[in-house]
């Protein structure tokens, strides 16, 4: 399946384009297409999800179809929690339990753990991705204190935070190390709440072009 350049390929700020690259993971925020395949919203429910290409065989609607959610598709994992998305509970069951397990713990006192559904996440999540009518919610943090799998805007661009250092996101993967020097105080795209998820040992996953970077 791909996208077939229709406005579904989404960016850290979690923006839909039209280009002919295609991610590793699909995802979904409902019904944001009209009958002519147009994006008229920008999301259709809270629930954001990040799913699988494929799954149990399973045979895929073509994108956009009738009546069908709008499939989206990200380069990798980090972007789409960059994005705001979390993992599917269907198609990923076992990483949507263990993001939300670290979630919880990076997130809930002690007494509220075992109460917080998948909707108190998504809620919060909301809240933190985007502001109506979907202009991307940032929060600002000294760029050394940011763990491994955090997105971070520089200079107009958007980077992934390494183990190699600082990647250049783009549709296609990700650049060579950038040489950013000081300490400087950047605009953060991946949600707060994720952040605290990853500082908590949850990593996630990225693009081959950036493991590549870290051999």
């Amino acid at each position: 399946m791909t996208s077939q350049n229709l406005q579904n390929r989404v960016d850290p700020w979690g923006q839909l384009h039209a280009v002919p690259s295609r991610g590793t993971l699909m995802g979904n925020r409902g019904i944001l297409h009209d009958d002519g395949n147009r994006i008229v919203r920008p999301w259709a429910h809270k629930a954001w999800a990040t799913c699988l290409l494929e799954f149990n065989s399973i045979k895929r609607a073509k994108p956009f179809s009738p009546g069908n959610y709008s499939e989206l598709f990200f380069l990798d994992e980090a972007t789409a929690f960059a994005a705001g998305h979390r993992p599917c509970s269907y198609c990923q069951r076992a990483r949507h339990r263990e993001f939300k397990d670290a979630w919880v713990r990076a997130n809930v006192v002690d007494e509220l753990r075992a109460t917080t559904l998948m909707p108190d996440v998504d809620k919060v999540l909301h809240a933190e991705r985007s502001f109506p009518g979907g202009r991307k919610v940032t929060f600002d943090a000294p760029l050394d204190e940011l763990p491994h799998g955090a997105m971070f805007e520089y200079e107009g661009a958007a980077y992934l935070v390494a183990a190699s250092g600082f990647l250049p996101w783009s549709f296609d993967g990700y650049g060579a190390i950038k040489s950013i020097g000081g300490t400087p105080v950047v605009k953060v795209l991946t949600p707060q709440s994720v952040v605290r998820a990853f500082d908590n040992g949850f990593a996630p996953m990225v693009h081959a072009s950036a493991r590549s970077e870290e051999r």
